[in-house]
């Protein structure tokens, strides 16, 4: 059963605190994989699908004949949705496009910014316990609308050999022409470092399990990664006037995700607290993932009865949680309160199911506080930023000086002196 707490009666450690399993283990055991990729490359892979996969391939690429015939296979209506998501991705990822800019405000002087498209992009997406076709599309449409020219899509076959059709179905809607059946760390290693099929990549995106997570922050320098993602999470802020029916069905909405998964209520209301606590008894019996929602919801479900709505943003803010439902009759009335969140979702009629499909904005969030100081997938994420500067003869002469003085000052004698050597023929 889900905890109870009051906000005024309890210590915050108590509250706010996220119990994550040991990874040392996991640490050990996807270093001993990475070795091995990089030293076997696709040997290494074909063994650790028979491992892990418990299949035994003749090739690692998916052929364009598997793809055809994975969405022929895909009912019309479900290709409808996902054509009908993409669409609103798009729209919404394509306003955070940003410009290249040059400044040239000062006789002589040039100075600007370039973005640029990261060039190549492994695109992570999970299999296992369940298929993400949702997945496919918010990390490759931000990578198309960035203009990256090589995009590379791994995921875990099934038993059979195949890759979920769903998944196909949505690489072929959101552009993905590469895909490879291999999953966890051993995927992760080959985007790393490349192998003889697969081509090494210069950022990897996408989430995954706690070994998949571990890979990414071990290969981190050699590419780039979009965040290491823990388990999901889910903040709803509600007031006496809510359904317990939809406040439960919201919570466990993240708690089948994940054993580790996090679900927290937040409310001002001793009734809802209770018909909410009832109620998720009442529906986790009836889930297909029962038991991971029932694990969950007993070791890291809460909820917390505050004074007032006010102070139900302040543990928000503190938590910093992946999603953040705000389900009351005027939720803009709080967003400008809300310091820290992955993603909000405003107002009695918005689950966060709506953000992990269908709305447009982007389902990859940071997890475990970080929102504190990061943010979700987007085009920002597929994108470099490289500057220039140009001087004219004039304009590094007027400043040359100032220049001198200031390397001068850091003990930089031949900064100082690359900075007047030009013009010591005038003198």
């Amino acid at each position: 059963m889900i905890k109870l707490f009051r906000y005024n009666e309890i210590d915050s450690s108590e509250i706010f605190s996220r119990e994550l399993a040991s990874t040392k283990n996991i640490e050990n055991i996807v270093t001993d994989i990475i070795a091995n990729v990089r030293a076997n490359k696709d040997k290494a892979l074909y063994e650790y699908c028979e491992k892990f996969d418990k299949v035994k391939l003749s090739s690692l690429e998916v052929t364009e004949a598997e793809v055809d015939e994975a969405f022929a296979s895909v009912d019309e209506k479900f290709i409808n949705i996902l054509k009908a998501a993409s669409e609103n991705i798009y729209a919404f990822h394509s306003r955070q496009v940003r410009n290249s800019f040059v400044i040239n405000e000062k006789d002589g002087v040039v100075i600007g910014q370039k973005v640029l498209p990261i060039e190549k992009v492994g695109l992570y997406v999970p299999g296992g316990t369940a298929a993400y076709p949702s997945s496919v599309l918010m990390n490759c449409i931000p990578a198309k609308i960035a203009g990256c020219s090589e995009i590379v899509m791994v995921t875990p076959p099934s038993k059979d050999g195949k890759v979920n059709p769903v998944i196909l179905a949505a690489a072929r809607i959101a552009g993905v022409k590469r895909i490879f059946k291999v999953g966890g760390a051993q995927a992760v290693a080959a985007l790393a470092y490349g192998t003889e099929s697969i081509p090494a990549v210069d950022k990897i995106v996408g989430p995954g399990n706690a070994f998949v997570a571990e890979a990414k922050k071990q290969v981190f320098g050699k590419v780039a990664i979009d965040m290491i993602a823990g388990p999901s999470e889910i903040l709803v802020i509600a007031d006496g006037t809510c359904d317990p029916v939809s406040v439960a069905a919201d919570l466990l909405s993240q708690a089948e995700h994940d054993k580790m998964a996090s679900a927290v209520l937040v409310t001002d209301s001793e009734k809802l607290a209770a018909d909410v606590s009832a109620e998720l008894e009442r529906q986790i019996p009836l889930l297909a993932r029962e038991e991971i929602a029932r694990t969950s919801i007993d070791n890291n479900g809460k909820i917390i009865i505050t004074e007032s709505i006010d102070d139900a943003v302040e543990v928000a803010n503190t938590i910093a949680p992946e999603h953040l439902e705000i389900c009351v009759d005027d939720p803009f009335r709080y967003l400008n309160k809300i310091k820290h969140a992955g993603s909000i979702f405003m107002g009695k009629y918005c689950p966060e199911a709506l953000g992990d499909y269908f709305a447009g904005p982007n389902h990859t969030l940071p997890t475990s506080g970080t929102a504190r100081f990061s943010s979700p997938l987007s085009v920002d994420d597929f994108v470099k930023k490289t500057q220039f500067t140009y001087y004219t003869e004039e304009a590094l002469k007027s400043v040359s000086k100032d220049i001198e003085y200031f390397a001068n000052k850091e003990g930089l004698g031949a900064h100082a002196k690359s900075a007047v050597i030009r013009f010591e023929k005038d003198n």
